[in-house]
């Protein structure tokens, strides 16, 4: 049903998660991350409120491995639930219920952690996190979709993926990037890709009309001098 990465560039600190997933809107429920704090994805059959509660855990100095084991021990419906966490100081962990659908599989790694559930093959999240060290010169946004590629080429999911999502915090409460295909019949990572490509160039451009748009670029739109 899903595959993730959820991952922390050492360099500057920021944090993000790749997703996709069968069902429709999967960057409505399940990429979480928070500048400083962590990332966290919740999937399987998802309860969205783990992820913030996880990063509310890691904010108050938890570790990955703390904060997942406390929700899960809190939790009815742990058996149900898929989780990755990364936290600050690139820790990782993960939680695969009883109940995970079909072939399913973990990869932890230094500042990433892949995960899936109704996979072709259970070894894909180690091709997800083999392409994200690989990458390491990268942008954390680059480096998140790619792994997510790799993740497609050694296999996807037993089904078509039909939606995807790409997140990433760095210093500041609002994401850096937060791209999602809610719906393509097609190819959603695909898709994501062109939305990144597209949405690359202009990234600092609306971080700077954020922290100051004094000093910030033209909008370049109809009516802007």
């Amino acid at each position: 049903m899903t595959f993730s990465i959820a991952g922390r560039c050492a360099k500057s600190g920021a944090f993000g998660v790749a997703i996709t997933t069968s069902s429709i809107a999967v960057g409505a429920r399940c990429p979480h991350a928070r500048a400083s704090v962590g990332a966290v994805a919740t999937q399987n059959i998802t309860d969205p409120e783990l992820g913030p509660k996880a990063l509310d855990l890691m904010s108050q100095g938890l570790s990955a491995r703390d904060s997942i084991d406390s929700l899960i021990r809190s939790n009815p419906f742990a058996e149900y639930r898929q989780l990755t966490a990364v936290d600050a100081h690139g820790n990782t962990a993960s939680w695969s219920g009883k109940n995970i659908l079909g072939t399913h599989g973990v990869s932890e790694q230094k500042d990433c952690v892949a995960a899936g559930n109704l996979l072709k093959v259970a070894t894909l999240p180690n091709a997800m996190t083999a392409s994200f060290a690989a990458n390491a010169g990268e942008h954390l946004a680059e480096r998140l979709l790619r792994a997510l590629e790799a993740g497609m080429l050694s296999g996807g999911e037993e089904g078509p993926v039909h939606s995807a999502a790409l997140i990433v915090y760095h210093q500041t409460s609002f994401p850096l990037v937060s791209l999602r295909v809610d719906w393509d019949d097609t190819d959603p990572i695909k898709t994501l890709r062109k939305l990144w490509e597209d949405y690359k160039p202009q990234m600092g451009a609306y971080l700077q009309r954020a922290i100051d748009p004094t000093k910030a670029p033209s909008y370049g739109v109809p009516g802007d001098p």
